[in-house]
C-alpha cells in the first residue's frame, strides 16, 4: 500500500482547564464538534513524560468549515507546567499556530467584539495573504490568516487549523524533513529580513522565513475536509533559540505537538527510519480513544519538535445513534464522500 500524508489532522494544546478551553475555542474558532472525548492514561508516551504513565484527558475538536482539529488535552493528576521562560519567535518548537479565515479583517472585528487579545491589525504577509495575530487566555499565540480551502458551510468566519510557525536551527536540514517525511513538496517564499508583518511576535529580529506548502492536493480518506496545510520555518539572526519544552513533559502547557492524518502507518515507519527520524512511540495497533479507534506514532524533526501520525480506523459519524465510520475496507487514497462527513454537524456542542 502506498504511504500517504492526508494532511494536518490536528494540534496538540495541553492546558490547565480542559472544559474551560474547550468552550473558549469553541467560541472564538468555531471548533464545535468533538470527535473524540476521552478520559485515561497516556502509558504510551514514556520519552516525553518523564518514564511514567500519565493520567489525562483528552478533547479532539474540528470545524465543519474544514481544517484540522485541536486536540485539548490536560493532565488529571499532575499540574501542568508552563515554560520557565517566555518562549519567542524563533524559539526551537511549535511557535504559532495557524487558524484558516475567510477575511482576515472580519475575524480581527469579531474578535475585538468577543474580546480576545489582539497583537496585530490586518497585515500582509510576503506571499500577500492577509493575517493578523492573537493570543488565548492561557499565552498561546495564534495566526489567524486568509486561506482558501474550505469544506462545510458554517456562518462562522474562521475554519480550523492550517499550519504552525515552527522555530529551527538548520533550515536546509528542517525544509529537507519538512518536505521528504511530510510532502510540503512548495517553497511558496523564502526570504530573511526583519518582517514589519511579524513586528508584534518577532522581538525586532531578523528570520529567514519561509513558508512550505504541498504543490497538489492531498490524498485520503479526510484530504478535503482537512485542506491545504501549511508549515512556516523561522531561523533567528543574532539570537540562540532555547527548546520550548525544554525541562517539561509532553502534555504540559503549550502547543505540544503537530499531527498528521496518514495511511499505511507501517510503509510511513520504514521512510522515517531511513531518513533518520525513527518513530519515538508506536502504539503498533489499535489504540482506542473513547468512540474512536485507531493507530498513532511520533517522530521528531531536526530540533526535537514533536510531529504526531495517526492512522484513523475508526470515527463517530451519529455517535448517539451508535453509528460509526470504519475506514478499514476503504480505498485509501480516495476522499471520503462530503455528506459522510458533513454529517459530523449534527454532533456539534454549542
Amino acid at each position: 500500500m502506498k504511504t500517504i500524508v492526508s494532511g494536518i489532522q490536528q494540534m496538540g494544546i495541553g492546558v490547565a482547564n480542559l472544559q474551560e478551553a474547550f468552550a473558549w475555542y469553541r467560541k472564538v474558532f468555531g471548533v464545535d464538534i468533538p470527535i473524540l472525548d476521552d478520559e485515561g492514561t497516556a502509558e504510551l508516551m514514556l520519552p516525553y513524560t518523564g518514564g511514567k504513565p500519565q493520567k489525562r484527558h483528552a478533547i479532539l475538536a474540528i470545524s465543519i468549515k474544514g481544517g484540522g482539529g485541536m486536540e485539548i488535552w490536560n493532565y488529571t493528576q499532575r499540574t501542568p507546567q508552563a515554560p520557565a521562560f517566555a518562549p519567542q519567535l524563533g524559539d526551537l518548537g511549535i511557535c504559532i499556530t495557524k487558524v484558516k479565515t475567510v477575511s482576515a479583517q472580519k475575524s480581527l472585528e469579531e474578535m475585538k467584539l468577543l474580546g480576545v487579545e489582539l497583537l496585530s491589525g490586518v497585515l500582509k504577509n510576503p506571499a500577500g495573504a492577509a493575517h493578523f495575530f492573537m493570543k488565548d487566555p492561557y499565552g498561546n499565540v495564534f495566526e489567524v490568516v486568509e486561506e482558501g480551502s474550505w469544506f462545510g458551510r458554517s456562518p462562522r468566519l474562521t475554519g480550523g487549523v492550517c499550519g504552525a510557525f515552527v522555530g529551527v536551527t538548520d533550515m536546509e536540514k528542517s525544509i529537507k524533513f519538512y518536505k521528504e517525511i511530510l510532502g510540503f513538496d512548495n517553497i511558496v517564499f523564502d526570504q530573511s529580513d526583519v518582517f514589519a508583518d511579524l513586528a508584534a511576535v518577532s522581538g525586532g529580529k531578523k528570520f529567514r522565513r519561509v513558508l512550505l506548502t504541498h504543490a497538489t492536493p492531498r490524498k485520503g480518506p479526510f484530504s478535503e475536509l482537512l485542506g491545504q496545510g501549511y508549515v512556516e520555518l523561522v531561523q533567528a539572526f543574532g539570537y540562540t533559540p532555547r527548546k520550548i519544552f525544554e525541562g517539561r513533559q509532553w502534555g504540559d502547557l503549550g502547543f505540544i505537538h503537530l499531527c498528521f492524518d496518514v495511511k499505511n502507518m507501517n510503509g510511513l515507519k520504514e521512510i522515517c527510519a531511513q531518513k533518520g527520524c525513527p518513530f519515538t512511540v508506536d502504539t503498533g495497533d489499535t489504540f482506542d480513544m473513547g468512540a474512536a479507534a485507531g493507530r498513532f506514532a511520533y517522530t521528531e524533526d531536526p530540533d526535537g519538535t514533536l510531529i504526531e501520525f495517526v492512522e484513523t480506523f475508526k470515527i463517530p459519524i451519529l455517535k448517539k445513534y451508535g453509528i460509526f465510520l470504519n475506514l478499514r475496507k476503504r480505498d485509501p487514497e480516495k476522499p471520503l464522500p462530503r455528506y459522510i462527513l458533513k454529517a459530523l454537524k449534527f454532533m456539534r456542542v454549542k
